[in-house]
């Protein structure tokens, strides 16, 4: 089954699998991993250095720090954690990724992967070579603006974590988190309402620095005043407009 803004059908966030072989062209995704109105010659020497890689399960690695940078990931389907691992070998998630964007930027500079990237659900993903993307945006100018506009959107979702987690209260920090997941499978074309958490409960608080603990009580919190409902992985938001209140700023 192809993802398509119609498919109204499947949750938001949740794996579907394809066929092996995606084209630029056919992807449904391709407004958001590239530059919109790209002629079809254009997507065609874009399909030459696209490289479709078989699909991992979940728990497996799609890099570790101190593999060779060669490519750049474009994700087609499920969903990817970004972590370190601090000086006492405890894991400090940098963000979750989904459907249409692409990770793998902070590695350019020191031409190695600095952090782990790891299947949350099974993952399917495009790989970008990097030493070929030079040649490609020299030839499609829209391209190279489009890998500019990506590592903008990366900077500002590290400053809106720093946001995040500067002087905000759990409430807070939690209503933030499901904000932006709302925002982001809306971009997708999937329900901004309903969609699939693939993270624990223990990922989440990692991430907003707050204790698991902390986070199961803010959620049953939430879902006592009906500001949301959790269903397993399947959180449906029930008064968005006050949990974008609790965020303290547009989002």
């Amino acid at each position: 089954m192809t993802i398509t803004k119609e498919n109204t059908k499947e949750i938001a966030g949740r794996s579907i699998f394809r066929s092996p072989r995606v084209s630029c062209v056919t992807c449904s995704l391709s407004e958001l991993c590239l530059p919109r109105g790209l002629k079809k010659e254009n997507l065609d020497k874009l399909d030459y250095i696209i490289k479709n890689s078989p699909p991992i399960a979940k728990g497996n690695h799609l890099y570790l720090p101190g593999d060779d940078f060669k490519s750049l990931f474009a994700i087609r389907t499920g969903s990817v954690k970004v972590y370190v691992l601090d000086k006492n070998g405890e894991e400090q998630i940098i963000g979750f990724y989904f459907p249409g964007e692409v990770i793998g930027f902070d590695a350019i500079n020191k031409e190695k992967y600095i952090c782990y990237a790891i299947a949350l659900e099974t993952l399917s993903y495009c790989k970008l070579p990097f030493e070929k993307m030079s040649l490609i945006c020299a030839e499609i100018p829209e391209f190279q603006d489009q890998m500019f506009r990506l590592l903008s959107d990366e900077i500002s979702t590290e400053h809106d974590l720093i946001l995040t987690l500067s002087k905000r209260t759990a409430d807070e920090k939690l209503a933030i988190f499901i904000m932006s997941l709302s925002n982001r499978f809306a971009k997708l074309g999937y329900s901004s309402t309903v969609f699939n958490l693939p993270m624990s409960r223990q990922e989440i608080g990692n991430y907003l620095g707050l204790a698991v603990e902390t986070v199961s009580r803010v959620f049953t919190k939430f879902k006592r005043t009906e500001l949301l409902d959790v269903d397993k992985k399947i959180l449906s938001i029930k008064d968005k407009d006050a949990l974008h209140a609790l965020c303290g700023y547009n989002k």
